[in-house]
């Protein structure tokens, strides 16, 4: 199967309506869960400069001269007034993502788009891109020189793709100039600098500003945990209580327990198939050292052809036993479907399954008020509770090498990716930017839009964020991967055949890319990686 299968991810609202379930329980909810309120208010709070008004609450994303926003705003006013700022800015940006720029949110706000145009005076025009092909369209703007957009929007893990063929910017001088406090403690990234290497960094150096929070977060259903007959036949039969489970054992013995296809119910429904079940397999593979089983020594030898990664894989396997028959070729649009129809007990899936599926006036979930969110599985190593979940497909921006006026496109994306602007767009369901700062996760609208009990959940996964592989050649070592895991999983090959042979081709992808650079690039990535662990 294709790679560009990733495009079911970003692009499922637009094509289930061939799919009748996920077109009740998803395509219509973003129209339910926008908030009325309003206020005829247009003045900006006591010492604000910048922000949206006109509507309750819009002080929480106005701001001072002394703010990372406000001095965006500023720099780019000030150099519109010398001559050195461009009359528009050609922003890239996946179709699946516009409307939060562009659509107003909540009644009586202006749009994100307009408050930039109005504040600077620099026009904003954003370019869509197909979903699924940000990195082919960037890809094509760089090597054929034609300087369509100044800012693109690509998924995080190929920003050292995109550094080492020279066609997006390091911003250091940028970041180091105007200060955007993505590390600010009460604020920015959650894990502090540790946050910002995971989304902004390659090899030491920011390539990019994240607009996005793509991390895989795990949902339950309450009615089903909270069933008193259930309660006492799984602790009948287990001799524990039966709770989200913290554990990949015990994850095992609860899909297995609810496993029910008879009666419609799967025990658990985390995706199996091509192009995005091996973030699944990551999970179960990275949980297995204490604080975490990397994916690459420091001398760059891959570390999966070991008994770590054959015990991940042939978990990965046997898990089968608990999914749809025809698991291996699910994508989000089924895996959400059936969530939404009452079909699973346990999933893995995107941050906004919540936000569109727990939902009152979406009448076709039948799930409404029955899930619940839970901390990945992990493993108990040396007294201590590993648990680890990753990033997938998570939107990243980045200045274009070909952009006559780079320093104003920094700007940009740094009023866009601050905190005050990203809450507002985040809580905006127009598209598919989700929350990832500390402050989104604390923000009323947010919250209202994904649910509180999500938010904090989501809030403990990324801090539990492993960032599997974000350096060059990262489409081949996940293309590798990928394939041997759907050998495994298909009985083609063993789980030990299935990571000797990937061991096998990510050395000769090492080679092609360059070891040295890719040494480098792994020693950097180590910052990433997350150091918390929970008592057992």
């Amino acid at each position: 199967m294709s790679r560009n299968f990733e495009v079911s991810r970003r692009g499922f609202l637009s094509t289930t309506t061939r799919l009748a379930g996920v077109t009740a329980a998803v395509g219509i909810a973003p129209q339910f869960i926008r908030p009325s309120r309003a206020r005829a208010a247009d003045a900006l709070a006591s010492g604000m400069i910048g922000g949206p008004t006109g509507f309750d609450g819009a002080e929480r994303y106005q701001y001072g001269a002394d703010t990372p926003e406000g001095r965006a705003v500023e720099a780019a006013k000030s150099l519109k007034a010398a001559g050195k700022a461009p009359e528009k800015i050609v922003l890239g940006l996946s179709d699946g993502s516009i409307g939060q720029l562009t659509q107003p949110f909540p009644k009586g706000a202006p749009s994100i788009k307009d408050l930039w145009e109005k504040e600077t005076g620099i026009k904003l025009e954003i370019v869509g891109v197909p979903n699924g092909q940000e990195f082919t369209k960037t890809m094509q703007d760089i090597s054929t020189k034609s300087g369509a957009y100044d800012i693109y929007s690509v998924e995080w893990n190929r920003l050292g793709d995109l550094a080492e063929t020279g066609g997006i910017i390091a911003l250091d001088d940028y970041v180091a100039a105007h200060k955007p406090e993505w590390d600010d403690p009460e604020r920015g990234y959650v894990g502090g600098a540790a946050g910002v290497s995971l989304l902004n960094q390659y090899r030491g150096s920011t390539y990019g500003v994240s607009l996005d929070g793509d991390f895989q977060t795990w949902n339950y259903r309450t009615d089903l945990f909270g069933d008193e007959n259930e309660k006492k036949a799984f602790s009948d039969k287990y001799g524990y209580e039966l709770a989200p489970p913290k554990t990949w054992k015990q994850h095992a013995e609860v899909a297995a327990f609810f496993q029910r296809p008879d009666k419609g119910l799967f025990g658990c429904t985390d995706l199996r198939n091509q192009g995005w079940g091996y973030t699944n397999w990551y999970q179960r593979f990275v949980s297995m050292g204490n604080p975490n089983q990397f994916l690459f020594d420091d001398d760059g030898k891959a570390l999966i052809n070991s008994d770590a990664g054959y015990a991940a894989t042939l978990e990965y396997v046997e898990s089968l036993s608990h999914h749809s028959p025809d698991a291996i070729s699910w994508g989000w649009p089924e895996q959400y479907g059936n969530f939404a129809g009452g079909g699973a007990a346990m999933t893995c899936a995107f941050s906004n399954l919540p936000k569109f599926l727990d939902n009152a006036a979406n009448e076709g979930s039948k799930v409404t008020g029955k899930i619940g969110s839970m901390l990945p599985p992990g493993r108990e190593i040396d007294g201590k509770l590993i648990q680890r979940t990753v990033l997938w497909l998570n939107l990243s921006a980045s200045v274009s090498s070909q952009s006559k006026h780079p320093e104003v496109c920094y700007l940009l994306l740094q009023w866009l990716g601050s905190s005050r602007i990203c809450s507002w767009m985040t809580a905006n369901p127009g598209g598919y930017f989700d929350p990832f700062q500390l402050a989104n996760f604390a923000d009323p609208l947010v919250r209202e839009t994904y649910h509180a009990y999500h938010m904090d959940v989501v809030r403990e996964s990324v801090a539990r964020t492993v960032p599997t592989i974000n350096y060059p050649g990262a489409t081949a070592f996940h293309n590798a991967l990928d394939e041997n895991l759907m050998a495994a999983l298909t009985k083609a090959k063993t789980p030990e055949q299935a990571m000797a042979d990937t061991e096998t081709q990510w050395k000769r992808i090492a080679r092609r890319t360059g070891e040295d650079k890719l040494v480098e690039a792994i020693k950097a990535n180590k910052a990433a990686w997350p150091t918390v662990t929970d008592s057992v």
